[in-house]
């Protein structure tokens, strides 16, 4: 890891040290983003089913736009003609990105 001097010392400063600052600062930074991270890994994962056995099936292009709009309702409509089995599985992988971020990027 490469850090200014001033961030050493900034760290340095801290009750414990740099060592009990950078811990503290991962942890806040890691529930801050939790929410967020599963929202973008619920997308993935859909996105790689989707792409992998759904890429020449009517409405793929669009229920990936709506995947990733987080367009749950325009996302159900694309898929509804899909094989139930594809389809299942691809609304099980979404289903965290429907969760409520207030900044999902």
């Amino acid at each position: 890891m490469t850090l200014l001097p001033r961030h050493w010392e900034w760290l340095n400063s801290r009750p414990g040290g740099a060592s009990v600052a950078l811990r503290k600062l991962v942890e806040q930074a890691r529930k801050e983003s939790e929410a967020a991270d599963k929202v973008r890994l619920a997308q993935e994962s859909a996105y790689h089913v989707m792409t992998e056995a759904g890429g020449d099936l009517p409405g793929y292009e669009e229920a990936l736009r709506a995947l990733f709009a987080r367009q749950e309702e325009k996302f159900r409509a694309q898929i509804a003609g899909w094989p139930d089995d594809l389809r299942m599985e691809t609304l099980r992988r979404a289903s965290d990105v429907w969760l409520s971020v207030s900044d999902p990027a």
